[in-house]
């Protein structure tokens, strides 16, 4: 048996397909739940070669047969080492309507964001940031703005989540984070590692051989613009790089007002939390260029969903729905493809949703599993819980229950999300030993 295998290029879809129904919605929440690497995940959503007993382990947790989707033609390889350590495109996971290959992917507008991200990348050198809590469509959003510029503009997209990033390897050294960037974004390009070639460690600086790599070689040689699109921004926060890393992208933003060269990068900045990192103020990229929060649904906007999945609802089904998951882009998407696929009530669905049992099972646990090696967040969300309105938290704890989507925020007081996480949190409570 070969000791890597991949998935065969015809099945990659039912792999997808395999992944919405067992409701993981992003690589990151099943490769943690595995405990393997992202970008192991990675690479056997987009049919390149992982380990094998890696290959088997995914399959068996999304429920197919291995052998089945195998690709038998490939010899496989007697090293893997390399294969995991490459960094491949983060895979958007898009809610399909059935099995087959579709065009489009399940989405609502929310004017007038879309056309504000398409003006705002549109300019020379813009810096363009997007707030949002997990799962309530950062990612969707620019599913659909950025292959626009590409259709029509012709722009070079590159797409690059620091979770790719290693922890305690990049994080920690600043020189290593950024050479990391750098080989990462010219691998998203096309362009082969030429950091030899550009990076001075002798006599320069590691900010000024990130600019320099920019500069020289992957701008100078793109005869278009390059939208520089970073996810999960917020990973780089607690870190020592992250002073660092956040005043280049300023100063590039800045150079881009003087220099030709850099008017061809536009930055987006995508981020779940608030700005914990003491920036001077004319070095931090969060308080220029166009910002972007995304809010939940309105009640029209579900019902604008509810009409994608085929479902004719009136605006009182949407209050029951919205009573118990609000406005939550991922969270009505799960309902609605739900009931799309089965023979099921709405009433039937929510009499179990705040259950092990229901749709959102695996959702609940998995957010319970993280709260669980965490148990200031534990004794901070039983305070929200057992609020009615809002409550105050120590800043930090507030922070993460929101980066999570757990609650929102109320000027400095937050509340929790829905009604969802209300009843199945007062339940783990209830049968757990923490103390108020």
């Amino acid at each position: 048996m070969p000791r890597s295998v991949k998935v065969g290029k015809e099945f990659i879809d039912r792999v997808k397909v395999a992944v919405q129904r067992q409701r993981y919605p992003r690589q990151k929440d099943l490769a943690e739940e595995l405990g393997l690497s992202l970008a192991t995940v990675s690479n056997f959503l987009n049919g390149k070669p992982v380990d094998c007993l890696n290959f088997q382990e995914i399959c068996d947790r999304l429920g197919l047969d291995w052998k089945a989707i195998a690709d038998h033609n490939s010899n496989g390889s007697n090293d893997t080492t390399v294969i995991e350590n490459k960094q491949p495109p983060e895979v958007s996971f898009v809610t399909c309507p059935n099995e087959s290959e579709i065009e489009d992917f399940i989405y609502v507008e929310r004017p007038p964001i879309e056309s504000i991200c398409q003006q705002a990348l549109c300019q020379s050198g813009a810096l363009l940031r997007i707030k949002a809590p997990g799962l309530m469509g950062k990612t969707s959003l620019m599913d659909k703005v950025l292959p626009q510029l590409v259709s029509r503009k012709g722009y070079k997209i590159v797409r690059l989540n620091l979770h790719y990033a290693e922890e305690k390897t990049h994080f920690s050294n600043l020189d290593k984070f950024l050479q990391w960037f750098c080989v990462s974004v010219g691998e998203r390009l096309g362009m082969p590692n030429q950091l030899a070639d550009y990076w001075d460690e002798e006599y320069s600086t590691s900010k000024a051989n990130c600019s320099t790599y920019f500069e020289q070689y992957l701008l100078k040689h793109s005869e278009t613009p390059i939208v520089l699109c970073l996810d999960e921004v917020e990973r780089v926060f607690p870190h020592p790089v992250a002073t660092e890393f956040l005043g280049l992208l300023r100063a590039w933003h800045e150079d881009a007002k003087t220099r030709h060269i850099w008017k061809k990068l536009r930055l987006v900045v995508i981020h779940s939390t608030e700005v914990y990192v003491k920036l001077n103020v004319n070095e931090s990229p969060f308080n220029v260029g166009v910002a972007v929060e995304l809010r939940e649904f309105t009640p029209e906007q579900v019902q604008n969903l509810a009409e994608k999945y085929g479902l004719t609802w009136d605006l009182a089904q949407v209050t029951q729905l919205m009573d118990m998951v609000g406005g939550h882009p991922y969270l009505l998407g799960q309902a609605f493809s739900y009931l799309q696929m089965y023979s099921v009530t709405l009433e039937e669905l929510l009499q179990n949703a705040p259950t092990e049992a229901g749709i959102y099972g695996n959702h609940l646990r998995r957010y319970w599993g993280m709260l669980q090696q965490h148990l200031g967040l534990v004794e901070a969300l039983k305070k929200v819980v057992m609020t009615s309105g809002t409550v105050q938290l120590e800043p930090i704890q507030g922070y993460k229950l929101y980066r999570l989507g757990l609650v929102q925020q109320v000027g400095n007081e937050v509340k929790i999300a829905c009604n969802l996480y209300r009843q199945y949190f007062d339940y783990c409570f209830q049968v757990s030993s923490y103390d108020a």
